[in-house]
């Protein structure tokens, strides 16, 4: 990631000074053959006025050699000239050296020219001699140092802003090493850990990324290890409660396997049946157990009509309430569905959960009556849903009521008739909560009975 960065960093920036190095060595080259050009211009108009007399075309260069010599003196490279006549003739100078061509009306022009097997910067000069015509003065020089000038001047330009860059290049390596620094002990301290090992990392340093990271990190590993332990506790329950009636149940099988007496098997049969019916309740509630693990870190919620949900629960539980010669019915839903029902924000999944836990405990432990009740109830933050479950059995007491809401913690008539596993309240009160709604136990009447209540306060 390091190098990435500084990849992504340095790339914009080497571009940029690539870019400002052309710039400034065309610059360069251009005030650079400015300079070297003028002085060219200036030693042909310093030769053309030395042309005598002016403005005839008979005239003589009135310049001896050592004269010429001096004049066109050049400490580190050779100058070159040539001075013709109107007619074309040689007047003084190189008769070989090339002359550019100069178009009519202009008085000079430079030209790159090659002479002696070398390259020439050249300029032609056009010196008027009245009506005879014109003279030309060439004059051209080597072109070396104005070569190794504009190296250096590269060079000068170039090198600084590569030490720049280089300087530049290490000190964003230290500085993103430094800022990735809590990234890699992060590295480092998921990369020791034990995979059961699911407690939040620390995170050093004060980049913000990295905090951001290290808290995502810990927000997932504690989502994990929540998820880690339902199912542990699961597992453990599973095979902690269903390790007896299983034993039961082969204890049966062999009792009625050993005997030849129909009567006996089928009493023992029957005694399997209502076996597997409590171990297959047990395992529906554990499952609800895990099912409200699960929904503690993945609830969407959706709405959810209640009414509709206790219609279709009463219905559901009919048949079986029948057989316990239990009257099962309900109470408000009418009112409900004519004021358009009574919806709430939650999961179908738990509020059936509810009702089916509430009912089932109502079957089990309650009177010949249980009714599934619907209203609103006016609190601080206005009229809300509330659900309830009602039967006109012994009750409980207050005393063990809040008690009664834990796992496996059952009531006095649930020992006695030896059902159950001391789960549906629990249940029911893990669910409310998920739910965000209220569970309110209180009797059903002032005789007796119980009622669970179930506000939807969280709206």
């Amino acid at each position: 990631m390091r190098a990435r960065v500084l990849r992504q960093v340095m790339l914009p920036l080497a571009l940029t000074w690539l870019a400002g190095t052309l710039v400034v060595i065309v610059i360069s080259n251009y005030f650079v053959r400015q300079a070297f050009d003028r002085a060219l211009v200036d030693d042909a108009y310093a030769i053309a006025a030395n042309i005598q007399p002016m403005g005839r075309s008979d005239a003589q260069l009135q310049l001896t050699a050592h004269e010429m010599t001096t004049l066109l003196f050049d400490q580190h490279e050779t100058v070159y000239f040539a001075v013709r006549r109107p007619d074309g003739s040689l007047l003084s100078g190189d008769a070989s050296l090339p002359t550019p061509f100069l178009a009519d009306g202009t008085v000079w022009h430079l030209a790159d020219v090659r002479f002696a097997g070398k390259p020439l910067r050249a300029v032609v000069l056009r010196h008027p001699a009245g009506n005879g015509g014109d003279f030309i003065v060439v004059v051209a020089q080597t072109t070396g140092s104005r070569t190794a000038l504009l190296r250096r001047l590269g060079l000068y330009a170039t090198l600084p802003q590569m030490l720049l860059l280089a300087m530049l290049a290490w000190w964003l390596w230290r500085g993103i090493a430094r800022e990735l620094a809590p990234l890699g002990a992060l590295q480092q301290d998921l990369g020791r850990r034990d995979a059961s090992d699911l407690s939040p990392v620390a995170v050093r340093g004060d980049t913000r990324e990295v905090a951001q990271l290290g808290d995502a990190l810990n927000d997932l590993f504690v989502r994990l290890d929540g998820s880690v332990r339902a199912q542990r506790e699961f597992a453990g329950n599973v095979a902690h409660e269903l390790r007896t009636p299983l034993a039961g149940i082969r204890a049966l099988a062999h009792y009625g396997l050993g005997h030849t007496d129909p009567a006996v098997a089928r009493e023992q049969l029957q005694r399997i049946a209502d076996s597997e019916a409590r171990a297959s309740h047990l395992v529906d509630q554990l499952l609800a157990l895990a099912l409200a693990a699960e929904s503690d870190a993945v609830l969407q919620r959706e709405p959810v009509v209640l009414d509709q949900l206790a219609h279709e629960a009463v219905l559901r539980h009919l048949t079986r309430a029948d057989a316990r010669g239990v009257d099962l019915g309900a109470r408000g839903l009418d009112e409900a569905q004519e004021a358009g029902g009574f919806t709430v924000p939650g999961s179908v999944a738990l509020v059936e959960g509810i009702l089916d836990n509430l009912i089932d405990n109502a079957l089990r432990y309650g009177g010949k009556t249980v009714t599934i009740e619907l209203a609103k109830e006016d609190t601080a933050a206005g009229p809300v849903p509330v659900l309830s479950v009602a039967d006109d059995g012994p009750g409980i007491a207050e005393a063990q009521q809040q008690a009664l809401m834990h796992r496996w913690a059952q009531g006095t008539d649930g020992r006695k008739l030896g059902e159950g596993s001391g789960l549906g309240l629990s249940i029911v009160a893990r669910y409310a909560k998920l739910l965000g709604a209220e569970l309110r136990l209180s009797a059903a009447a002032p005789t007796g009975g119980l009622r669970v209540s179930v506000l939807f306060v969280s709206r």
